[in-house]
């Protein structure tokens, strides 16, 4: 029997919900009919919705945040983990009553496997984490995975040189009778800041203390775990501990949509092949506007990717040299599975579209990677040496070198939204849907054209992030782009169908959700600056002191 509309209508708006969320779940979330032979979908129920919908809600929010924390250094990352862990335990616990209460009608799936996985790999961290912030205490430092930030360090310079004037001295005087040349006791220093120093003393005397502080647990940790780990072991454990701060949220994600994915009882049997293909470029363009959105916001200014000047310290590759070598490793390692669901038959017309565009992303990708090489960069600029003016003028480097301006990426994000959106399809409602997504990675590119057009006018001067506002309309159509991306597999377009849903309800519903996220992933970088904040000015006072 197939489900009434009201109710699959309820499981989409879960779904989208989850994906805004961009979470994972835990179990095998299987309260639904499933045949692999017929077209119908599960039949989902609102109490079962929920059941998935709000841990998996909760796993994103609260993950989130964890994460930034854990970024910025805050001495608060263990307790916002600890109670995490303990939230996400109850989770798992009432799903696991709730998987003992059903049967498993989408054997072997990958949902199930990977929320394990997950769980024990965030608990991994949560001890990683521990285990650092102990070992750290016998050279009297908060440990090993916690060091003060280069932000922190310039807060404390800057502000120093404000206490050592007096309160009338705007600091710009050189004469000799000025009061900036004056020194100053450290006794005055302090007289003038009583507040913010006894503000201090209460955060130090709390960072102290921790959260087990006098217990038998704290005190057995303080003694055995200095004395057990050598400094090799505990920056292996630093690696892991930051490689799942950069992955915890895109496995996250990877779970939460194959729960979608179970829940729904989507792509079985040989249709498996078009929903990984849908769903994990569409998982990508995705992703790529959640990346494009964080450099807007200011994430890897450190490294230059934030549309400012790269600090000279920093030796990492461009923004640009990284989405040019993942345009290349797409299109090379696809050539030979885009025939990978008619193995076996002859090639036909459309086999042979899908392979000209993944060699138009090896090619592409391989000509943005060659840009972006500063050697080859280098090579370009040879002149016999009759032909160089020893004018300085005129030797230096133009101002648009200092950003990268690589043009590749988005013309190959171009093409292939050109191509999908006049891709034919075996019903209206996939060509509409594809024309959609189609649309809006032209929008995109057209919008990173943009930006290129106002950096090349005026080049950035500056370390901080230039936050071009064009980079928000690139952001938004990749993200929306990569969604619909996903829901235009065959399995969900017939599912709409069935239902007498046009692709107007896919889109409509779907800007709304980005709107939404790109709102909350702002509001999650801007969480981070107030821990980074918190912790600049908990250095500067442990500097003076």
């Amino acid at each position: 029997m197939q489900p009434s509309s009201p109710t699959f209508v309820t499981l989409a708006g879960a779904v989208l919900l989850g994906l805004a969320s961009v979470a994972v779940a835990h179990g095998h979330d299987e309260d639904m009919n499933m045949d692999v032979g017929d077209v119908s979908i599960a039949r989902p129920t609102i109490a079962s919705a929920a059941n998935v919908t709000i841990p998996d809600t909760y796993w994103s929010y609260g993950e989130h945040q964890g994460v930034m924390i854990s970024i910025a250094r805050s001495r608060y990352t263990l307790a916002v983990q600890f109670l995490f862990l303990i939230v996400n335990a109850i989770g798992v616990f009432l799903v696991t009553i709730y998987n003992a209460s059903t049967p498993d009608l989408y054997p072997n799936n990958a949902h199930h496997k990977l929320g394990w996985i997950l769980t024990w790999v965030v608990s991994a961290q949560v001890v990683l984490g521990v285990i650092s912030a102990y070992a750290g205490r016998k050279d009297d430092n908060r440990g090993s995975f916690m060091p003060v930030s280069t932000e922190a360090m310039a807060e404390h310079q800057r502000r120093q040189a404000e206490m050592y004037r007096f309160s009338n001295d705007s600091g710009q005087g050189t004469e000799p009778n000025t009061e900036s040349l004056r020194s100053q006791s450290i006794s005055s220093i302090h007289s003038d800041l009583p507040d913010a120093q006894h503000e201090h003393e209460d955060e130090e005397h709390e960072e102290k203390h921790g959260l087990m502080h006098g217990s038998k647990v704290d005190n057995y940790l303080k003694t055995k775990i200095p004395v057990m780990l050598s400094s090799r072991v505990l920056k292996v454990f630093e690696f892991f501990y930051n490689a799942v701060d950069r992955l915890i949220l895109i496995l996250g994600f990877i779970g939460f949509t194959t729960g979608i994915i179970t829940y729904g009882g989507f792509f079985t049997g040989p249709k498996v092949f078009s929903g990984l293909a849908h769903w994990i470029k569409g998982g990508v363009f995705f992703w790529y506007g959640i990346l494009t959105l964080g450099r807007w916001a200011g994430c890897f200014a450190d490294v230059g990717w934030a549309w400012n000047i790269k600090p000279l310290k920093s030796r990492a590759v461009s923004a640009e040299f990284v989405e040019s070598f993942l345009i290349f490793f797409y299109g090379s390692t696809n050539v030979f599975l885009e025939h990978l669901a008619a193995w076996g038959s002859a090639w036909s017309a459309q086999d042979l579209e899908h392979i000209s565009i993944t060699i138009m992303f090896f090619g592409g990708g391989l000509c943005g990677m060659l840009i972006e090489s500063k050697r080859v960069r280098d090579l370009l600029n040879a002149v016999k040496q009759s032909d160089v003016s020893y004018d300085p003028e005129t030797t230096e480097q133009p101002k648009s070198y200092r950003t990268p301006m690589n043009p590749l990426p988005a013309l190959v994000v171009l093409l292939l939204g050109l191509m999908m959106s006049s891709h034919h399809q075996e019903s209206m409602v996939s060509t509409m849907i594809h024309t959609q997504w189609g649309t809006l990675l032209v929008g995109a590119a057209f919008a990173r054209a943009a930006t290129y057009v106002i950096f090349y006018l005026s080049p950035p001067s500056s370390i901080f992030p230039g936050r071009p506002p064009t980079e928000l309309i690139t952001a938004f159509c990749l993200m929306a782009g990569g969604m619909i991306f996903m829901s235009s597999a065959r399995d969900t377009v017939e599912a709409m169908e069935i239902h007498d849903l046009d692709a107007m309800f896919i889109f409509t519903v779907s800007m709304g959700v980005i709107t939404f996220l790109m709102a909350w992933i702002i509001l999650v970088i801007a969480i981070k600056g107030v821990a980074v904040k918190r912790e600049n000015r908990s250095a500067f006072f442990r500097g003076v002191a």
